[in-house]
């Protein structure tokens, strides 16, 4: 049995808020935000996904390749951009490569009201999150009794290119919510990130990497320069930050 596509977008848009229900992704905003992260089913509340970002005008979408073990002509394309060797083949190449982002459900202090959402982090955090998980002073800190607020500052330091992402667990633990109904109902909440993201085909990506590489030449032109994996010279402007491209896939 094969996968409902339209299904899938119909849950894309539902999860991004596009079908006017509220969105199930959290941003932190410049400044401090203190959040809880929820425990999981299955003991892990940090799930990795890889993202190809850059592809002409797309907003960032899964690695068939990376993620599923599927073929992808993108990353294909990639990797045979990295073994031409030249400036602009690596230059295009580290545009278009897969990149890895976490995720972890949260409850937002303040926000309590609009239930669970996942946070989206880069590797920096997630090494960040995990020596913490692994420091004997906190122990659980996901647990809804005894667990630990994290307080996140995000903004973009004096002379940084790009906003950073700072962590700092409180000092004194606290429970999640105050009744148990409430904990229940929050647990049962939790976004289910197999489903957040729209799963693209092989064939989808192929289309995407040929109407990139079109550019301004023919739809034949084009076919051959992906054969060759050649193609459009990247400048400066192709190039975003991962925060820029995963807040563009998030809508």
């Amino acid at each position: 049995m094969s996968i409902n596509f339209d299904k899938m977008k119909e849950k894309l848009a539902k999860v991004q808020g596009r079908d006017g229900s509220k969105s199930v992704f959290w941003r932190p905003q410049d400044g401090e935000s203190v959040i809880r992260i929820v425990p999981t089913p299955d003991g892990d509340p940090f799930k990795d996904f890889w993202f190809h970002y850059n592809v002409g005008k797309n907003p960032g979408f899964l690695s068939p390749k990376r993620n599923f073990g599927e073929d992808c002509p993108l990353d294909d394309f990639v990797r045979n951009l990295f073994n031409e060797g030249t400036e602009d083949s690596i230059k295009m190449a580290k545009n278009l490569m897969a990149r890895q982002r976490f995720f972890s459900p949260v409850l937002v202090r303040g926000e309590e009201e609009q239930g669970v959402r996942l946070w989206g982090y880069g590797k920096l955090a997630y090494q960040e999150l995990l020596n913490l998980v692994l420091n004997p002073e906190y122990g659980d800190i996901t647990d809804v009794n005894e667990g630990t607020d994290l307080v996140i500052t995000y903004g973009k330091p004096p002379g940084a290119q790009f906003p950073q992402t700072s962590i700092t667990p409180r000092r004194r633990p606290s429970p999640l919510v105050e009744t148990q109904e409430e904990i229940n109902q929050h647990l049962e909440s939790i976004p289910d990130t197999s489903t957040v993201f729209e799963r693209k085909t092989s064939e989808q990506v192929q289309a995407m990497l040929d109407e990139f590489l079109l550019g301004e030449t023919s739809a034949e032109e084009s076919s051959k320069e992906t054969e060759k994996f050649g193609g459009a010279k990247s400048t400066s402007d192709d190039t975003k930050s991962v925060d820029e491209a995963f807040s563009e896939l998030l809508g």
